[in-house]
C-alpha cells in the first residue's frame, strides 16, 4: 500500500467557485486521483481554505500557515510514500507583498521540511511532487467593479510567472507538474477550479505518478 499525502489549499479542499461551499467528494481532484490509481494506494486529502506556504495571515487566521502545520501533518500520517504540494496561490494576496520567485522559495522551504522529516518508509524522506498552480484570472464581479482590477492585475502577473520561477528554483529538488499546461481557473471567481479541471488534474497527477514515481 502506497500512502500519498496531498497538502494544499482550497483547490485541494474542493471549494466551489460559485461560493456555495464544497464540491462533493467524488468531484475533487484528490478523489479522481484515488480512483485512477486504484487498489494499493491511500490518498490523504489535506486541503485548507486560504492556506499559504509560510505566511501567518493576519486577516484570515495564523492557522492557515502551511509551514506551521506541515510537520505535525507529516508525523500524523507517516509512513508516507509521496507528498504532493499544491500551494502558492494564496501568497499572491497583496497583504503578503511577495513576488513569484519568493513564493517559489517558500515552496522550497516546505520541501526541505519534508526531506528532513524522516516520515517516509523506514524513516527515509518521502517522494515529493509539486503541482505548479495555474494562473489566476480577473473574476466576473471584479470586472464590474473597476477599482479592484489594479490589485488583481498585479496578482495575475505574478501568477503567470509561477511556471518559470518554480522550474528555475525547484527543478532537480523534486518532481514538478505544471498545471497551467492542463487546466485553468474558473472565470466565476478567477481562483478556483471547476469540476472539469478537477477531473483533468486528478487524471494527470495519476499518470505522472505511474510514469515517473511508482
Amino acid at each position: 500500500m502506497k500512502t500519498i499525502l496531498c497538502y494544499g489549499d482550497s483547490n485541494t479542499w474542493g471549494y466551489n467557485p460559485d461560493g456555495t461551499g464544497r464540491y462533493p467528494k467524488d468531484i475533487r481532484w484528490t478523489s479522481v486521483l484515488e480512483n485512477e490509481l486504484g487498489n494499493g494506494y491511500e490518498i490523504i486529502a489535506e486541503g485548507l481554505n486560504g492556506r499559504t506556504t509560510v505566511w501567518n495571515d493576519p486577516v484570515r487566521g495564523e492557522y492557515r500557515n502551511g509551514k506551521t502545520y506541515l510537520s505535525p501533518c507529516l508525523h500524523t500520517h507517516k509512513p508516507i510514500d509521496l507528498v504532493i504540494l499544491f500551494l502558492g496561490s494564496n501568497d499572491l494576496k497583496s497583504r503578503f507583498s511577495v513576488n513569484s520567485y519568493e513564493i517559489a522559495q517558500s515552496i522550497e522551504m516546505l520541501i526541505n521540511i519534508i526531506k528532513k522529516s524522516e516520515t517516509g518508509p523506514n524513516m527515509v524522506s518521502p517522494e515529493i511532487l509539486v503541482i505548479i498552480p495555474p494562473p489566476i484570472l480577473i473574476p466576473a464581479e471584479v470586472r464590474e467593479a473597476e477599482y479592484l482590477i489594479p490589485e488583481f492585475e498585479k496578482a495575475i502577473e505574478k501568477s503567470k510567472q509561477f511556471s518559470k520561477e518554480f522550474n528555475r528554483l525547484l527543478s532537480g529538488q523534486c518532481h514538478l507538474l505544471d498545471s497551467s499546461k492542463l487546466i485553468k481557473t474558473s472565470e466565476i471567481d478567477g481562483m478556483h477550479l471547476d469540476p472539469e479541471s478537477h477531473k483533468i488534474l486528478g487524471k494527470a497527477v495519476a499518470k505522472y505518478i505511474r510514469d515517473h514515481i511508482f
